[in-house]
């Protein structure tokens, strides 16, 4: 018997087929080959078509089918995790009224602003534990304002995994989880924001109603399985976010454990068993994926927009056509603290570490007689790692500790320069997964429909793959090189 994962990211949607009795990898595909556009029709704007979102999925699962020949009787379950922070509009017809605003999208942040005040911010804090900032609610916001003849025409406002499960079900649900995303969760009461909901002047019925993250939440409609090539009434039985699935991916639910990644954005993901926040809001609490009224779970998550597209930057502008694994052994020909050179990673929109501040990616102290290309793709990675040190000092002052750190062995955890300077830096433990999201959804999904019998069943076969740890050798250097990473931050926060 088999399980279905689907990780719809900002890039690609990638499909994972996996056996339910040992966890194995049956099959894989990720559609398209070609990382997919982002709309950005002026500065700090960024928008997909959800549209497309399912267009690959389909794709994705015809790729999958073939590579193994699995009957589709077999697959007793399906998964989704997806990009956080989106929104979608529909109408009472399910047709989609625009382009998703998607998560490294700016605009929204006067909205944020305008409704912390509105609220008070310390309220916001003790309500929602973040502030409105540029989420999902103060997306809509920015809708309502200057789209008004689409914003009248709104049935319901949804996630993008909460649009995919609709494809395949017909049904329009989301979860505490996903609604704690958008800002729009009381935490105390264990219901919708009405703070936020007055703030902005929201309809509470354009919000769909909250389900447990495990659950059925609709079966293969027979249109949608006919599209996919899968059964009809195949359940539908896990949803989350990209960085709380990717922290269930890796076994991360319990207080102290701590879950990172760097995709496209970069996360470091905590766990705790109460509410906490940051007084500035610059790192951010969620409903966690296991989170239940006997065992409070909640996930603290520091965000880097300009993470993995920086090193995509110069793969595509600056290398000079290398690929990756060329970029990595090339950034290893410098030494630790690249000769002087800081990069910062801020070129993807606002970032919440920073206060929600566009301030851009830039380069400080090129040295044209010293540093080579092999120092700009050595101080990108550095410049990554600095910006998460950053946000890992302000999580250990919301309490959260950091000693060993479980990380997916993907995306920039691949480099060695990354991950020994992630791990020197930080001082902490690095444990490699060979694991995705989309096994993570999986294995979700076999837990919401019951197929495992306990949450730990569901990571049957989910071994660590290396470990890393600090360099001593190397501490001095970095320390040197993140004083100056540091103090030339304070020039964006005058």
């Amino acid at each position: 018997m088999y399980l279905i994962g689907y990780d719809s990211g900002t890039s690609s949607i990638k499909a994972t087929l996996m056996q339910i009795e040992t966890g194995s990898v049956a099959a894989s595909a990720t559609e398209p080959q070609k990382e997919m556009p982002i709309i950005s029709v002026k500065s700090g704007w960024a928008e997909q078509n959800p549209e497309d979102w399912w267009k690959h999925l389909r794709t994705a699962t015809g790729k999958l089918l073939a590579q193994s020949g699995v009957d589709p009787a077999d697959i007793k379950a399906i998964g989704i995790t997806y990009q956080m922070h989106g929104l979608i509009c529909i109408d009472k017809n399910k047709t989609v009224l625009r382009p998703s605003i998607i998560w490294c999208d700016s605009r929204a942040v006067p909205y944020g602003e305008k409704a912390t005040q509105a609220i008070g911010a310390q309220k916001c804090l003790e309500v929602m534990l973040n502030h409105p900032g540029n989420f999902t609610a103060a997306k809509l916001a920015w809708v309502k304002d200057n789209e008004p003849n689409i914003f009248k025409k709104i049935h319901k406002i949804m996630l993008p995994g909460d649009y995919l499960a609709m494809k395949m079900t017909d049904r329009i649900v989301t979860t505490k989880s996903g609604l704690s995303e958008g800002i729009l969760w009381d935490f105390p009461n264990e219901q919708l924001a009405n703070e936020v909901m007055t703030a902005f002047g929201f309809d509470p019925d354009i919000i769909p109603e909250a389900e447990d993250t495990f659950a059925v939440h609709g079966q293969l409609t027979a249109t949608a399985a006919g599209e996919l090539g899968l059964k009809a009434g195949t359940p539908v039985s896990y949803r989350a976010g990209d960085q709380p699935n990717n922290a269930f991916s890796l076994g991360v639910l319990d207080p102290g454990d701590i879950a990172a990644t760097a995709g496209t954005s970069g996360v470091v993901y905590g766990i705790s068993d109460r509410p906490c926040y940051d007084e500035k809001s610059r790192v951010n609490t969620f409903v966690h994926v296991n989170n239940s009224d006997t065992q409070p779970r909640y996930g603290s998550l520091l965000c880097i927009n300009g993470t993995g597209i920086l090193n995509s930057w110069l793969k595509h502008h600056i290398s000079g056509g290398m690929d990756y694994p060329e970029m990595n052994r090339s950034a290893q020909s410098i030494s630790a603290g690249s000769d002087g050179l800081t990069i910062f990673p801020y070129g993807n929109g606002a970032e919440r570490t920073l206060g929600n501040r566009l301030v851009g990616a830039s380069v400080h102290g090129l040295d044209l007689n010293v540093h080579t290309k092999a120092h700009l793709l050595r101080a990108a990675q550095e410049g990554i790692v600095f910006a998460f040190q950053y946000g890992l000092d302000i999580m250990k002052g919301m309490g959260l500790d950091v000693n060993v750190v479980r990380a997916g062995k993907a995306n920039m955890f691949q480099s060695n320069v990354f991950a020994e300077a992630f791990a020197t830096v930080t001082d902490s433990v690095i444990r490699l997964y060979n694991t995705d999201g989309a096994q993570g959804a999986a294995r979700g999904a076999g837990y919401g429909a019951g197929l495992y019998s306990d949450i730990q069943d569901s990571f049957v076969g989910l071994e660590a793959a290396d470990e890393i740890v600090p360099v001593e050798s190397n501490q001095s250097a970095y320390q040197d090189a993140y004083g100056r990473w540091l103090e030339k931050l304070r020039m964006y926060q005058q």
